[in-house]
Order: C-alpha cells, then structure tokens, then sequence
C-alpha cells in the first residue's frame, strides 16, 4: 500500500535534486557575458547585433514575428508532404484546416495532435516539421521566461535583453545538448532511431505485421524536454516504440519537470534572492502533490459502479484492482496517476494512458492542472505564470494592510496590476468562450463519443488543453473537423499569445522603475507565509473562474455515479 507513496517521494527528492545544477545551468545560460563560436555564427546568419538591447516591445515583436514566419514554414511543410523526400508510403498532405492546426500547435508549445503520427506524417515531416517546431516552440518559452526575469532583476533599466541572445543560447547552450543526451538513452533502452519507414515482422502464429519506424528517439527527447508532449505514434508514450521500459516512463517524468522546476532557481539565483526562488518552487510542490494525491487515490479506488456490480457487498466503495481502464498494465495506477499528474503540471501533453478513462474525480486533476497553468508549467511560461499569480499576491496583501505593494524591491502599481489582470482573464476567456461556442455549434456534438457530463468535459478538456498549451487530449472527440481544427488552434495562439505579451510588458515596466529598500510596510514574500498565501491566492481565483465548469463535467459526473445515473 505504501510503495506507491514512495515512489512518489523518490521522484519528487529526484526533482528537488535536479533543479540545483539545472537552475545553475540556465542561470548561467541566461547572465553568461561570453558567446561561444556557434554562437556568434548564429548571430551572424540571421543578421543580428548580440549587443544590441531591447526593449519589451521590441523583444516581444521579435518574438511574435519570428514564431509567426516559423509557424508558416511548418504550415508549408505539412502542405507540400506529398512532393517531400522519405515518404515511400506516398503519404498525403495534411488539409488546409488540419495543417493549420498542427503548424499552430507546434509553434505554441502546444503539440495538439488532430491526426495519427504513423499514419499521416512522413519521417521527413516529422523532422522537418513536427521536430523542428518542438524546439523551436521550447526555446521561445524559456527565452521569454529569461526575458521576464532579467526584466525583475534590472534597476532603472529600459531593457530586458536581447530575445536573439537568448534564444540562440537557450538552443545551443541548453536544449540541444540535454536532447542529443537524452536521445542516447531512449536508443540504448529502445526506442528506434531510424530513417527506415516500416518493417516486416513474423508473429508468433506465423502471420506479418507492419510496424511504423522513423527517428523516435531524437522526437522524444526534445518531446519531454521541452514541455512539448506530440507523439511520434498516436498512442503516444503508451506506444512501446516511445515508452517501452519503466526506465523509459521515469526519465521522461524527470524531463518534463527538469526545465520548469530548475527556472525557479535560476530566477532565485539572477534576483540574488535564493529562497524567493524557493518559495515558488515550493509553491508549486505543494499544489503538484495535492493533484497528485487526487488523482491517484481516485484510480485506486475506482468506480462504486462497478465495485457494487461486483462485490457481495450491496455498498462497496472499492473497485477491486482500481481503475485499470485505458491504462498500460506495465506502468498501473501509479505511474499512471505520476504521468497524469506530470504531463498537466508541466504543460507538456504527453500521455501513457487513456485520460478519457479516468475517474470523475481523477479527471478533476489534468483539468485544474491546465486552467491553473502555473503548477510548474510550461518551459519559461510556467514561471512567468506563476509570478504573475504572486504579484496578485502581493497586491491583495497590500491592500489587506493599507500599503502600496511591493515585489522584489519594486512598486506594484496599478500599470502592472491592468497588465497582470489582463493576462489572468485571457486565459479563461479564450478557454470558456471557446467552450461554450463548441457546445452551441450545431455539428459539433457529432464529434462526441458520449453523452451528459462527459460528454462536456471531452470539450472542455481539448479547449483547456489547447489553451494551456498543453495538448493532451481526453481522446473521446473527434478532433479532425474543419470547426474544431480551426478553433483549437486559435485556441493555442490565444492561450500563448495572449498571456505572455501582457506579462513581458509587466517585466518592462518593472525594469523600468528603481529599486526601493525594503520598509516597515514591506511584505516579506521569501518566507513560508507568502508561499502559503500564493498557494491560497492561486487556488481561490482559479477556484472562481473555473470552478463552474468543473461542475457540470467532472463533478455532476461523480455525483451521478454515487447515484447509478448511467448514459446509453
């Protein structure tokens, strides 16, 4: 009974460990005055000056410019596939709508995938296209995040850096090694990496079997690396091609976790303010562990449906085993429950089991997960994110004790609180809207696999999941729909978008103000009490704003499985 809980401890210390040296290692990335060669030729190739410095708007043009122009190339790969090299299964291009879509997806870190890897994707797609974005969509994130923070760090400063600067080290410095690393690994536990497209093999009652190859191993590193999350199959990390050992199923935990959680100490180490990157990771700890627990102990009990069908008792609350559909045997309940948890903390959208299976309650956990967007959270957007919800902090506990407040040495004033509010309804809004527009339309519930409330949480979910950029997917609707490709990748663009040039306007409005010393007035926010209060603040507005449409999908669904509600 405690092993699982154990296991989990080890992996969470394992996180703890590893976020020292890799917020060691983007702290340097990010402050490093040196440029290595590689650099400097990046530099020289796409014609910027790495002196240069740049202004919020000027560092959120290049980055809304250069996504823009990365995200109509991918677009143009995926329409042209048919005339491309490495396609020996004369494999068709993607529809205008799908190509959208995807383009969209990748770009925005989302990796949303409305079609099957092995089927619709040739292997010089998947490197050209699907790879090429899922690094691409990475080093924007954590560029950004260094952006933001650099942005805090500074003291009557109208930059925040140079976006090229960063994202050029992000690639090289940080992402490509970790990944090429990475890859290594998953070839030696065995993970194909192989420009062959298909072999023959034998079973054992004699018959021949198609199994899809291509280069696996280098998508999957940069896949859980970079908070990425599309699959090279359309099973995803439940495909043993992609997922075949419980090493495998670990390292892929620790690598979606690795960015998001080292970024809270390399924010403390930028700031000089050791434990206020503590508190954030902490923060984040204590709301991954309450999902967690959530999730997991609602597997392992399972459904009082089927445990009063089959037990004696006329009142079983357990289902024998637990809930094992839609889930691998070679991973169960608990690694299950920790890739659920993990996949939605980091916004990453990778999947070893079907998520359309979970409990009522464990489907509460992916689906607060991505409205919060800050547990962890995506490479570079999640701690931006998650700062944004304690400058909230700060100004409601300013507000409670009649200061102005203040935020590693700055005035919050009300700029900042429009822009921090501004970012904070943009994800509902885009989310919800959307939600309810799907709901209304007149052909959309033909996608559906279900009735009732599940049936919404199928909606729901792929809207939160795109507008978190996250990706997951319920995998009960039928995604692949003019309406639905279409909505869903504005989805992505908003949820990116929307939020993030908000938060570095925050970023350039603080750098822009001077340093005040701390007064008698000052909130302390590096102490246990702000972590608290930033842990309270996060689930109350998220609470507010999402709370209602976990009532009328997870929620109802549980109450009505307390009750034998059953849907035809």
């Amino acid at each position: 009974m405690w092993l699982p809980w154990i296991e989990f401890a080890a992996v969470l210390t394992a996180v703890t460990l590893l976020t020292i040296p890799m917020g060691k290692w983007l702290a340097r990335c990010f402050t490093s005055e040196h440029h290595t060669l590689l650099e400097r030729v990046s530099y020289r190739i796409i014609g910027v000056n790495p002196a240069q410095r740049m202004g919020w708007q000027a560092y959120g043009t290049a980055l809304l410019m250069s996504n823009a122009l990365m995200l109509l190339l991918g677009y143009l790969v995926l329409r042209l596939q048919g005339w491309l090299p490495l396609n020996p299964l004369d494999i068709a291009a993607q529809t205008p709508d799908l190509a959208f879509n995807t383009a969209a997806s990748f770009i925005t870190n989302t990796n949303w995938q409305a079609y099957a890897g092995e089927a619709s994707l040739t292997n010089a797609t998947q490197m050209a296209a699907i790879t090429f974005l899922m690094f691409a969509g990475a080093t924007t994130g954590v560029a950004a995040g260094a952006g933001f923070v650099r942005g805090l760090a500074r003291s009557s400063s109208q930059d925040v850096g140079n976006y090229w600067v960063d994202y050029v080290r992000v690639f090289w410095r940080v992402l490509l090694p970790l990944s090429f690393v990475m890859a290594l690994v998953y070839v030696w536990q065995g993970i194909p990496q192989t420009l062959n497209t298909q072999t023959i093999a034998t079973t054992l009652e004699g018959a021949k079997q198609q199994l899809m190859l291509g280069p696996v191993a280098s998508l999957e590193s940069i896949k859980h690396l970079g908070t990425n999350g599309g699959g090279f199959f359309s099973m995803n990390a439940a495909h043993p091609f992609e997922n075949p050992t419980p090493l495998t199923n670990m390292l892929h935990i620790l690598s979606m976790l690795l960015i998001p959680a080292g970024l809270t100490y390399a924010f403390g180490s930028m700031l000089l303010r050791r434990k206020q990157g503590w508190v954030l990771f902490g923060a984040c700890m204590v709301m991954f562990v309450g999902f967690l627990s959530l999730v997991f102990v609602a597997e392992q009990n399972g459904s009082q449906l089927l445990a009063r069908a089959g037990a004696d008792q006329q009142y079983s609350l357990t289902q024998s085993g637990g809930n094992m559909e839609g889930k691998e045997l070679r991973f169960g309940i608990a690694d299950t429950a920790l890739f659920v948890a993990t996949t939605t903390a980091a916004t990453t959208g990778s999947v070893n089991a079907m998520h359309d299976s979970l409990t009522p309650l464990g489907s509460i956990t992916p689906l607060a997960m991505m409205m919060l967007n800050c547990v962890f959270g995506g490479d570079g957007v999640g701690l931006i994110n998650l700062i944004q919800y304690a400058i909230l902090t700060v100004f409601l506990a300013g507000m409670m004790i009649g200061r102005t407040p203040e935020f590693l040495g700055k005035k919050i004033e009300v700029r900042e609180i429009k822009l921090v509010m501004l970012s904070v309804l943009a994800h509902p809004a885009v989310m919800l809207g959307l939600t309810a527009l799907a709901v209304l339309w007149p052909d959309a519930t033909a996608s559906l696999n279900n009735r009732g409330p599940h049936g919404f949480s199928e909606i729901l979910y792929a809207y939160a999941s795109a507008t978190a950029n996250n990706g997951s997917a319920f995998a009960g609707l039928n995604a692949n729909t003019p309406f639905f490709n279409t909505t869903l990748g504005l989805a992505m663009l908003g949820g990116r978008y929307l939020t993030l040039l908000p938060l570095l306007a925050v970023a350039g409005s603080l750098a822009a103000k001077a340093t005040v010393p701390a007064g008698p007035g000052t909130f302390p926010t590096a102490t246990p009490l702000f972590m608290g209060l930033l842990v309270f603040v996060v689930l109350v507005v998220g609470g507010l704003t999402f709370l209602p449409s976990l009532a009328l999908g997870p929620v109802i669904e549980h109450l009505q499985m307390l009750i034998g509600q059953l849907y035809a």
